[in-house]
C-alpha cells in the first residue's frame, strides 16, 4: 500500500467544499459578533447595576433620619402656637394703644 495516496475530487465536489467552508467561515464570524455583543451588553448592564445599587445606598442615607419629621413637626406646631400668642396680644394691646 501506498503511504501517499491522491485522492481525486470532481469539480462539483469541490465546489460544494468550498461553499461548506465559507458558511463555516460565515457562522464562526456570526457566533463572533453575537458573543461580542453579549459581552458588551453584560458589562454594561453591570455597570449600571453597581450605579443603581450606590443610588440606593445614597437613598438609605438621605432617609435615615425620617425619624425625625415627627419631632420637628411638633416643634414647628409649638413655633407657630407661640407665633398665633403673640400675634392676638399684639393685637389687643394695639387696639388698646389706639384708643
Amino acid at each position: 500500500m501506498d503511504p501517499l495516496i491522491t485522492v481525486m475530487v470532481s469539480d462539483d465536489s469541490n465546489r460544494l467544499w468550498t461553499i461548506a467552508n465559507i458558511l463555516g467561515l460565515v457562522v464562526v464570524l456570526a457566533v463572533a459578533a453575537l458573543l461580542t455583543v453579549l459581552v458588551v451588553l453584560v458589562t454594561k448592564i453591570e455597570r449600571e447595576v453597581t450605579q443603581v445599587r450606590e443610588k440606593l445606598k445614597a437613598a438609605a442615607a438621605n432617609t435615615q433620619d425620617t425619624a425625625l419629621i415627627a419631632e420637628t413637626a411638633d416643634g414647628v406646631e409649638a413655633v407657630l402656637a407661640e407665633g398665633l400668642k403673640h400675634h392676638l396680644f399684639l393685637g389687643r394691646v394695639y387696639e388698646k394703644v389706639r384708643a
